[in-house]
C-alpha cells in the first residue's frame, strides 16, 4: 500500500467507528453547522458539483436505466474525500471571484469619483 492509500485508510477507519476520525469529526459538529457546510454558496457551485459526481459516477438517465453502483468502503471513502476536497476548492473558488468583483467595484467606483 502506498502512502496516500494509507492516509485513506487512516482518516475512513478500518471499520471500528473509534478509528474512523472524519466520522468522528462529522459527529462532533453541530447539526447547524453540518446543515450551513453541506450547501453550497451558490447555484453555479451545485451545479458545478452535480456535473462532478456525474462524471464520476456515470451519467445515464435514471428513467431510461435501473443504474446500480456498487463499491467497496475503501473506494466509497476515496469518492468522499474526493468530493470533499472539491467541495473545498470549489469554495475557495468562489470567494475568490467575491473578492475580486468586490475589488473591481470599489476601483471602479474610486476611479468615477
Amino acid at each position: 500500500m502506498n502512502d496516500a492509500t494509507n492516509r485513506v485508510s487512516d482518516l475512513f477507519g478500518s471499520g471500528d467507528s473509534n478509528t474512523n476520525l472524519l466520522w468522528q469529526y462529522v459527529q462532533s459538529m453541530s447539526p447547524e453547522t453540518v446543515a450551513q457546510l453541506s450547501k453550497p454558496g451558490s447555484v453555479e457551485v451545485l451545479q458545478v458539483m452535480e456535473r462532478n459526481i456525474i462524471g464520476l459516477l456515470g451519467g445515464l438517465p435514471s428513467e431510461h436505466f435501473d443504474v446500480t453502483i456498487t463499491t467497496s468502503r475503501e473506494h466509497l471513502g476515496r469518492l468522499l474525500a474526493s468530493a470533499m476536497m472539491s467541495g473545498y476548492f470549489l469554495r475557495s473558488a468562489e470567494q475568490r471571484m467575491q473578492f475580486e468583483r468586490t475589488m473591481m467595484a470599489a476601483d471602479s467606483s474610486s476611479v468615477d469619483r
